[in-house]
């Protein structure tokens, strides 16, 4: 595994953007999935690799209630998604993390499960966070019914017809997962055991195959209900309709602090994606077919803009925006863009800069990418890490290079007075209840007692305060071993000189901090759709609308 910091040739580096242009929450908040998004990089390996597909159990009776196991067989491992189908009544159904019932739940089990397995987890799994897993499974999961579409989904295919498309384009999924715990949470496999496995190396890889095997059961439920209701009149779904379904997911304040607390796998994503970016301005001609592929892409890109609907205001005004920013390049890219140019796609580029607003700009950076798979897709191989590798702090650095650090990565943090309380409105802090992340207002509500350390730009600011009464001199050791308290920021601080897209260039804790921002950043490297806030704090989504089943992955176009 690389741990250099991924950056292309330095041939590349007029091409590349800032960390300071990058990490800003405004821009983070606009991010589109690219074709390094890991649902992608999950189907292309399994494309690449002819993984095979096959359900070896399948017990659920008239009501939907049982069990199943879905299975992708590979070149050395299989992996099997164990599923437990229940019938909840309505009024149980919540999409709340605290909730304790849910229509199905889900484990993803290393190999093929024996009877004493499936016997073993169907007292475990459908318990979730009040259950415990084995190192034989690697993803906790659940989900609940989207029950208007759902119902008349089964109520269309009992009577022999096919549903709305209109209505499946709306709302894009028939279940939607409520939490897909992971990496060694209530007992499931710990990342480290599974970091040799190359199908599982790019980040969250067990989690989305869980995901995308879920979408396959949502479907084969509604035809195995609509049969146990029409009987030899039902049909089953259309494969064109199937197409316009993928899996909904609430998420919500437990996410946003991740980015926070991986600096380096944050830079990783972060870097990988932009030396792609940077190698595609680079190029200095066309390479044959990447101007109709693009053009193939922007109208996908302006099919889906039309397809994707929020209530929120904030949301609402960004997707008009995309829609007349891609209008906007559609025109140029047509009429006034000239590929004849040197690093034609480069002029492109500077002029999205220029006339498109930041939603706009970030779908076309999605676009550049997408035409360019031989050069893009091998950055993937560059987006995880051994953090460990990188937790070390250098106690010889001399104080004066740690303030060079600190002013050269935190700028942007050294400008905010925190005394001011509108830049220290708010403080974030762990759940009694659930053990997840909240935010609070420091000023109106009780507990910043317990605030969590995820204040990086006053961090830093204290930091810089303190570094004024050290000589340039004095190794960094002896500022730690008077001021222990530094030592979170300081390694943070030292990072940034191998990983400088490790933070994000705002204040977390300021009274206009919007937490979906740092939702939508990591949720679009996920290669999540339909971004649909619910508040500033919470946001639904689509994984997998428009790509293949499982089934049908042989006969795909390349992803």
């Amino acid at each position: 595994m690389s741990q250099t910091s991924p950056f292309a040739p330095s041939s590349t580096a007029p091409f590349r953007r800032s960390p300071g242009a990058v990490m800003r929450l405004a821009r983070m908040g606009s991010s589109h999935p690219t074709r390094l998004s890991f649902l992608r990089q999950l189907l292309r390996r399994l494309q690449t690799e002819q993984w095979t597909f096959d359900r070896p159990v399948w017990n659920l009776d008239a009501r939907g209630v049982g069990q199943a196991v879905y299975r992708m067989s590979g070149p050395e491992r299989c992996y099997s998604l164990v599923v437990f189908s229940h019938d909840l009544p309505d009024e149980q159904r919540s999409d709340r993390v605290i909730a304790t019932a849910w229509d199905a739940t889900f484990t993803l089990f290393d190999g093929t499960p024996t009877p004493e397995d499936l016997q073993r987890l169907s007292t475990q799994v459908p318990l979730q966070e009040a259950g415990r897993v084995s190192s034989r499974e690697l993803s906790l999961s659940r989900a609940n019914r989207s029950v208007r579409l759902f119902n008349q989904v089964v109520e269309a295919l009992a009577q022999g017809r096919q549903p709305d498309a209109a209505q499946l384009e709306a709302t894009g999924y028939l279940m939607r997962t409520t939490a897909v715990y992971g990496n060694g949470k209530f007992g499931a496999a710990d990342r480290g055991l599974l970091a040799d496995r190359p199908e599982l190396k790019a980040p969250f890889q067990a989690e989305l195959l869980s995901v995308w095997l879920t979408r396959s059961f949502s479907i084969d439920l509604v035809e195995h209900l609509a049969a146990s209701r029409g009987g030899a009149r039902a049909t089953r779904l259309a494969p064109e309709l199937k197409r316009l379904l993928g899996v909904g997911n609430s998420t919500g304040l437990g996410m946003a602090p991740f980015l926070i607390r991986h600096p380096v796998l944050i830079h990783r994503w972060m870097a990988a994606r932009e030396s792609a970016l940077a190698q595609v301005r680079a190029q200095p001609a066309l390479l044959p077919g990447t101007r109709e592929a693009f053009l193939q892409a922007l109208e996908a890109a302006q099919e889906n803009a039309r397809l994707w609907h929020s209530e929120h205001p904030l949301q609402t005004v960004k997707i008009q925006e995309l829609l007349e920013g891609l209008t906007a390049l559609e025109h140029y890219v047509r009429n006034s863009w000239d590929p004849q140019v040197p690093h034609p796609w480069d002029a492109l580029w500077r002029w999205g800069e220029a006339h498109l607003p930041l939603e706009a700009q970030e779908a076309l950076l999605a676009l550049l990418l997408e035409p360019h798979g031989a050069l893009v897709d091998p950055w993937g191989e560059e987006m995880d890490a051994d953090e460990e590798q990188a937790f070390c702090l250098q106690g010889k650095m001399p104080v004066q290079a740690l303030r060079d650090l600190l002013h050269e990565h935190y700028g942007w943090a050294l400008e905010i007075d925190y005394t001011n309380p509108q830049h220290s409105a708010r403080f974030w802090y762990v759940s009694e209840e659930k053990l997840e992340p909240r935010l609070g207002e420091r000023y109106e509500e009780p507990g910043a007692e317990r605030e969590q350390p995820l204040d990086v730009g006053r961090q830093a600011a204290a930091l810089n305060e303190e570094l004024r009464q050290w000589s340039e001199g004095e190794p960094v050791a002896t500022l730690l071993l008077a001021r222990p308290h530094l030592r979170s920021i300081v390694r943070r601080v030292q990072l940034t000189a191998a990983y400088p897209f490790a933070e994000v260039h705002d204040n977390l804790i300021a009274a206009d901090l919007l937490p979906i921002d740092l939702l939508r950043c990591k949720l679009a490297f996920f290669g999540a759709t339909r971004f649909d806030p619910r508040s500033d704090r919470w946001v639904r989504i689509s994984l997998f609308q428009n790509c293949p089943y499982p089934e049908d992955l042989p006969q795909a176009e390349r992803l």
